[in-house]
Formats: C-alpha cells, sequence, structure tokens
C-alpha cells in the first residue's frame, strides 16, 4: 500500500480491540431544536459502520460533531481510545478522521490534483506539492480503485467522478476514519455499485467507513454493524447479519411502514400536456432531446425511465420554461405555451403547470431564504407585492404544509440551509403540489428522502392522479417508475427508444432500452417482479440478512 500524510494519532497508538470511535452522552442544540439527545455510539475499527434515520433524526448533526464542524453542548469523544476535544475539520483530520458531505466542496474550475492539495500544501512552493500528490494519487487510485484524471477539471467530471476525488481527498490527508454522507443520492445505479466496492477494498485493508444513510438495501448490502437514530436520539445498534430491513425500518420510523402504493387502476381523460418535436439543446449548443414527442392525459401518470444524462433534464426543464427549446412545440390543455425567455417559468405556472425540478439545491431553492419564504417562491403573486406582501399569510401557508408534510424542524423562519436533505425536498415538493396544478412536472421525487417519507410522498402522487391532474414523472429510481407510472417511456440518447406498460413490463427489457438496445422484435415481456413494486417494498423484501458481502445494489 501507499504511504500517504500520516495523522499525529493513528490506529498505531491504539490496540486492536480498542474502538474506532467511542461517543459519549452527546448533546447538540439549534435553539429550541434538541438535535442531538444524549448520544453513545462504539465504532469498531475496520468495519463500514452504518447509520440510519429519518431525514432530521440528527445522523448528520452528529457526524458533523465528530468531524469538528459543531462542537458539541456536552458529552465526551474518544478516537482510537483516547479522549479528545475536537475543535474544527483540521484537528479531526489530523486525528485520522476524513469525510465526504452530502453536497461535495470542490472547486469546479481547479483540476483534481488542485483540488486534492488545497489546505494541505507543504510549502509556498506549489510545484512539489503537486508533483507529490501526483504520485501519491496514482498509487491510491490503484490501491483503492479511485481511478480519475489528476489533471481533469471538477467541472468536467461525473457526479460519480467528484465523489471520488472527495474520498481522494480524505485519503491523501492521511484519513483511517472515513465518514460519507447519503453518497448514493446524487449516483447512478453503476456508481453506487462501484462506490460500495471501493469501501469493500478500504475495509478490507484495515479503514474504519462510517456510512450515513436511510437507504435499507444499502444498509444490508455493505455494513456490518448499523446505528439506528430516530428524533434526535440513539435506538438501538444492531450488527448487520442478526437483523431485517423490516425491523429497521420499524425502528427509524416508530412504526410499521405500509409496503405497497396502494394504487388503483388509471382513468385517463383528456390530453393535458403534448409536446410535438422537440429539439433542445444544452448549455454549448449540442442537442439533448432530439424530435421527441409525447403526450399525458389527466388522470394518469407517465414516467420517464433512463439512465441519468440521457437528456432527461433537458427535456425536464424546457417544458418548464427554464431552457428554450430549438424546436418544436409544448402544449397545455391544448394551447401552445410559450415558454422562451427568462420569464417562461412564469408563464408556464400561470397557465397551471408545477415543477419539482431534479436539483432542489440548485434550481428548486435559496437556501439562504428562511423556510416560509421558500414556501411561496414562484408565487408570491398570491400574497401581494412590495410593502403590501403579506407575510402573516405567507407564514400561515408555511405552517400548513410543514404540518402535512412533516417537514422538521417545524420553524417556518428557519433558514432553509439548516433543514437536512430531505426536509429541503418536502418544502419544494409541499409548495408545488398544493397549488393545485393542471399538470406537475417532478423530477426525481424521492431523492435523498427517508423511507417514511417516501410512502408519503408517493401516496400524495397518487392522490394528485386521482384527483384528475396529468403527472409526468422523471426518476432514476426504475422501482419508483414501474410502481408509480400508468405507462412508461423509455429515453435514451435524447430519443425515445420505447414504450411500456409497468405492471407487465420485464426489468430486463427496461434496462436493454435505457442502454440503447432495441434489437428488432424485442418487446417487454412478463414482469419478474409483482406489479407497482415500491423502493419501499423492495427496501423490506428482497434484501437477506444473510449476505451481506457481494449484492449488486442500486440507490
Amino acid at each position: 500500500m501507499t504511504t500517504v500524510n500520516t495523522p499525529s494519532q493513528g490506529l498505531e497508538t491504539a490496540s486492536a480491540s480498542t474502538p474506532a470511535i467511542e461517543l459519549r452522552g452527546i448533546n447538540k442544540h439549534f435553539g429550541p431544536v434538541h438535535a442531538n439527545r444524549d448520544i453513545d455510539l462504539v465504532i469498531r475499527r475496520g468495519t463500514v459502520h452504518g447509520i440510519v434515520g429519518e431525514n432530521g433524526a440528527g445522523k448528520s448533526t452528529l457526524m458533523s460533531i465528530l468531524y469538528g464542524f459543531y462542537t458539541a453542548d456536552s458529552g465526551d469523544i474518544f478516537v482510537n481510545g483516547t479522549k479528545q476535544n475536537i475543535t474544527d475539520s483540521r484537528h479531526a483530520l489530523a486525528l485520522g478522521i476524513g469525510m465526504v458531505h452530502q453536497h461535495f466542496m470542490l472547486v469546479e474550475n481547479f483540476t483534481v490534483l488542485e483540488n486534492i492539495v488545497l489546505g494541505a500544501e507543504d510549502s509556498a512552493f506549489l510545484r512539489p506539492t503537486l508533483a507529490k500528490a501526483r504520485a501519491q494519487l496514482k498509487q491510491l487510485a490503484t490501491d483503492y480503485g479511485l481511478e480519475v484524471s489528476p489533471d481533469a477539471i471538477i467541472e468536467d467530471l461525473s457526479v460519480g467522478q467528484q465523489q471520488r476525488v472527495e474520498i481522494l481527498k480524505a485519503l491523501y490527508r492521511g484519513a483511517d476514519i472515513l465518514i460519507l454522507d447519503e453518497p448514493t443520492g446524487v449516483l447512478t445505479p453503476a456508481e453506487a455499485d462501484h462506490l460500495f466496492r471501493i469501501l469493500r477494498t478500504l475495509r478490507d485493508e484495515g479503514k474504519t467507513v462510517i456510512l450515513i444513510t436511510h437507504k435499507l438495501r444499502e444498509i444490508m448490502a455493505i455494513t456490518d454493524e448499523v446505528s439506528v437514530m430516530r428524533q434526535g436520539a440513539m435506538v438501538k445498534t444492531l450488527e448487520t447479519s442478526k437483523t431485517s430491513p423490516t425491523e429497521l425500518a420499524e425502528a427509524m420510523v416508530g412504526r410499521r411502514v405500509l409496503l405497497r402504493v396502494e394504487k388503483g387502476p388509471a382513468s385517463p381523460g383528456k390530453v393535458m400536456l403534448e409536446v410535438k418535436n422537440l429539439v433542445v439543446a444544452d448549455d454549448f449548443g449540442i442537442p439533448r432531446v432530439k424530435d421527441v414527442s409525447f403526450s399525458v392525459r389527466a388522470g394518469e401518470i407517465v414516467g420517464i425511465a433512463g439512465v441519468s444524462g440521457n437528456g432527461q433534464s433537458e427535456l425536464l426543464e424546457s417544458i418548464t420554461g427554464m431552457r428554450d427549446q430549438t424546436a418544436g412545440t409544448v402544449f397545455l390543455n391544448g394551447q401552445p405555451l410559450s415558454l422562451d425567455g427568462d420569464d417562461g417559468a412564469a408563464r408556464a405556472r400561470a397557465a397551471g403547470l408545477a415543477h419539482v425540478p431534479e436539483d432542489r439545491i440548485r434550481m428548486g431553492l435559496i437556501t439562504a431564504f428562511e423556510e416560509w419564504e421558500n414556501t411561496i417562491l414562484g408565487y408570491q403573486d398570491s400574497y401581494g407585492s412590495g410593502p403590501g406582501l403579506s407575510i402573516a399569510k405567507a407564514k400561515a401557508t408555511a405552517k400548513e404544509y410543514i404540518a402535512k408534510f412533516d417537514i422538521r424542524p417545524s420553524n417556518p423562519e428557519l433558514k432553509t440551509a439548516n433543514f437536512s436533505g430531505g426536509n429541503q425536498q418536502k418544502i419544494v415538493l409541499a409548495r408545488e403540489m398544493e397549488r393545485d396544478p393542471d399538470v406537475l412536472v417532478i423530477g426525481q421525487p424521492t431523492r435523498g428522502v427517508d423511507i417514511g417519507a417516501i410512502e408519503f410522498i408517493h401516496n400524495e402522487i397518487i392522490k394528485m392522479r386521482d384527483e384528475g391532474k396529468a403527472i409526468l414523472l422523471v426518476s432514476v429510481e426504475l422501482d419508483e417508475i414501474r410502481s408509480l407510472s400508468d405507462r412508461i417511456i423509455v429515453i435514451f440518447d435524447g430519443q425515445i427508444v420505447g414504450e411500456a406498460d409497468p405492471a407487465t413490463a420485464d426489468e430486463g427489457a427496461l434496462g436493454l432500452l435505457m442502454a440503447g438496445v432495441t434489437e428488432q422484435g424485442h418487446s417487454p415481456g412478463p414482469g419478474t417482479l409483482p406489479d407497482h413494486v415500491t423502493p419501499i417494498e423492495r427496501n423490506l423484501t428482497e434484501m437477506s440478512p444473510k449476505d451481506n458481502s457481494a449484492r449488486d445494489v442500486s440507490p
């Protein structure tokens, strides 16, 4: 193995039986919110330890305390058997603790190599530091399967590759304990599989991995032990091989979770959304949507399946007025929509189209705004304008949505940046779904959302369908597409390559279409899974606790 920067107090200072991490009585408040309540936790060395819980359960807060981003109000932290007062992230790194955050912390116009050494320079002269880092990165890539070009610009890399850079940053700085916060939330299934192979290699080489997630398939597939948090408290810690997804789900939510979406047959009405011969280019003028035509009727859900990056994002942005189209027409309730220009999205909303964007941070929220301000974004005219804006009315609406969608913390005056990713998602969903639109265009509805909230969101989508709304759904979760959709359209390289009935479509056949395999005569066959299998049901029924070493896991 390669020699990298070594933490000042690493594994060599502790015996093999000493836990890598021990937390005793950790408490943390944010104003009136008690985010962590008397947390006790032991993490054994050389294991993958999962921490699961609903959004807002306190998982990320606890790990941010361990990494030095926050300071606990009370309690003790032991690293390799020695009590430590971790003051900041530099101190944590010196102790061998690295963290990969849910939202990456990379300088996008820097190279991989520049990001790796940033803040870890040996001297004022960068050339020797870069040369040393280049050699170490090459060895780390070989050792752990973290291949990425050191000269690549970050903004040109896929999300999965950017995540590898974050892991390399931590390993380069000598991390023996690696914390990953919701690492698969933005990864494709293939990227998630590759990440888990990397984590197994790290564990097998003696590293300790802490995995924060709410995805039970991942927990069962990759972890050795799992701790469950609920409402800021530690509920239990279990050996993964001796528990089950059902037990974990109930511990997370505090109740039995409904495993299936209660979904009757659709009753489609008139065409509400029609797309004709749409052509859309990306920011570089390259066509990403190529002569696409389809329709969505009132009272039905049309799902678009495809591997991320095949034109789905540009399609949604064009339909909702966020990106100009090169050619083609979008009709809403039989009338052509004028979507070009900076106010295209506003005209779409005024015509009765609501939009939940794929990327809540970049397109759905202004995180520096308070929760109630984000609740009225795009709909401010309903509350007055300028000095006539009714803040009281806006806050009352926010409180109503918070209660209905179980948004935590239940404080409309809290900055949106202080909400967990899943609760941020629920803020966007509530804002758009509660406006009684004729058409709902929704991208990645449950990305970063916990198992209890998935159940709620899916039921709300079905409820809107049954109320006669037309819903266009895009998700990289094939299970989600199959469980919610009444019709499935498959897109590859910006073109529609097939359509299927989710009740009978074979998962393998859909996968081939998503990969662009369209052999003549090939058509979806009988399903290998029951009709309307949800991500929740797959979580709770398909994972065996007996084999958690080498499963092929999708997020």
